[in-house]
């Protein structure tokens, strides 16, 4: 019987120079699985918790310390000498554990590097890849493996970017195409595509959190709709047919005693002119396929009123609304105020529960869009094999930085592996859509 022999954990740096925590689970068969956790600089205020040491000396309080001990001191005592192949109960343990309805006093950071680290280690053990595991381990019942377009970030702005726009992202989902390569190398000639004619009209080409463009004096919100149409005709293909937007406002940021204040448009809105200002982009921009977070996390009187008026024909994503939470899903699916759901395990903080959200989005005929995160990003793939494994529509994550583009390839990895066991979404999406 193979056990868990040994549980350490470690500060190391995310994507935005700040902190992160990385995990290393051991099994006494030599078995070992390492997994670090990103966390988002724009985060929803529902989300579980992160801990950070508030030490104004290290980090500007931001350092990991807390969490790392936790791990060596509550929860590797707790799980060592446990089974790594239960994953369910692993998780359902820490959650114990921890006690708090969002993971505060553990910290979701510390749990779910240990989460996502066991399940590495137990796949290690048993030669498989994590995609696998994962469905082996939580008894998925999902027929063969559909793998997600790409959804990458190509203009952002808001917490995201300094002088950009209101908003925080313009993406370019990547589909029509016969495989996961060929989706992949079309959004990455659309970004760079882009890039020139981001320089024709005069803008910078610097980059933001994401490994998106963020170009400083942008006229409008409305204008990076412009000009990634522009960047897809450049790069040879059709919006809408071959390549669509999607929108990720993240209005909640935007959001102050109760209305929507647009400074790049000098405009303040009420919920109901949020959703005119919105529902008029996506009839000007039949391209657009998707819509997140357009209305405010906890604005649930007007999200069904959206969602009625435009959700026929685009993707109504919920992320800060959701925060890949069964509870908050199950709300927003029996209120109808989304189609669509973005997925991020460190929202919900351990493998299990973000896979349960997962399937009952299945359940629902929900979309699935597994996300990396803005401000503080790792190296760890661990949202693609989630993403494979649950049969997710699409993987939203910027198209530069390592960190970012580690995702794609990983994606493009297990493409590889599947080989024809596999088929991919971007063929059909429309079907979907």
């Amino acid at each position: 019987m193979v056990s868990i022999q040994k549980i350490t954990a470690r500060e190391i740096l995310s994507s935005g120079s700040t902190p992160s925590i990385e995990v290393k689970v051991v099994l006494d068969d030599g078995s070992i699985g390492i997994a670090s956790v990103p966390f988002g600089a724009s985060a929803g205020i529902h989300e579980a918790f992160v801990l950070f040491d508030g030490d104004k000396k290290r980090y500007g309080g931001k350092g990991m310390l807390k969490a790392v001990t936790h791990v060596h001191k509550m929860i590797a005592p707790l799980l060592v000498g446990k089974d790594p192949f239960d994953q369910k109960a692993v998780d359902t343990m820490m959650i114990t554990l921890d006690g708090t309805p969002n993971k505060e006093r553990l910290g979701a950071n510390a749990i779910l590097g240990v989460s996502v680290a066991v399940a590495r280690a137990a796949a290690s053990s048993l030669r498989m890849p994590l995609y696998s595991y994962i469905r082996k381990t939580l008894k998925l019942r999902i027929p063969g493996y559909v793998l997600p377009a790409p959804m990458m970030v190509c203009i952002e702005g808001g917490k995201h970017a300094d002088q950009s726009t209101d908003l925080q992202e313009y993406m370019i989902a990547s589909f029509g195409a016969p495989s996961v390569k060929e989706a992949v190398r079309k959004g990455i000639e659309s970004y760079l595509a882009l890039k020139s004619v981001l320089k024709s009209h005069a803008y910078g080409v610097n980059v933001g959190n994401e490994g998106a463009f963020a170009p400083a004096g942008l006229k409008s919100n409305e204008e990076p709709l412009q000009l990634l149409m522009e960047a897809i005709t450049k790069a040879g293909y059709v919006p809408g047919k071959d390549a669509g937007i999607s929108i990720d406002p993240a209005i909640s940021e935007v959001f102050q005693e109760g209305r929507y204040r647009l400074p790049k448009d000098k405009k303040q809105l009420d919920s109901a002119g949020m959703i005119d200002y919105f529902v008029a982009w996506a009839k000007k921009y039949p391209a657009i396929i998707s819509m997140e977070d357009c209305l405010h996390q906890d604005d649930w009187d007007f999200w069904p009123k959206f969602t009625k008026r435009i959700g026929d024909r685009v993707l109504v994503v919920g992320d800060d609304l959701t925060v890949t939470n069964p509870k908050r899903l199950q709300k927003a699916l029996d209120t109808k105020s989304i189609n669509a759901i973005l997925i991020k395990l460190n929202q919900i903080g351990t493998l299990t529960e973000t896979v349960e959200c997962c399937m009952l989005a299945r359940k629902h005929g929900c979309v699935t869009i597994i996300s990396h995160r803005g401000g503080g990003e790792t190296n760890d793939t661990a949202m693609i094999d989630l993403a494979v494994a649950v049969n997710a529509s699409f993987v939203k994550v910027g198209p530069s930085r390592g960190e970012r583009v580690e995702k794609y390839n990983r994606l493009m990895e297990i493409e590889d592996e599947l080989e024809k066991k596999c088929s991919f979404i971007g063929k059909e999406f429309r079907l979907v859509h």
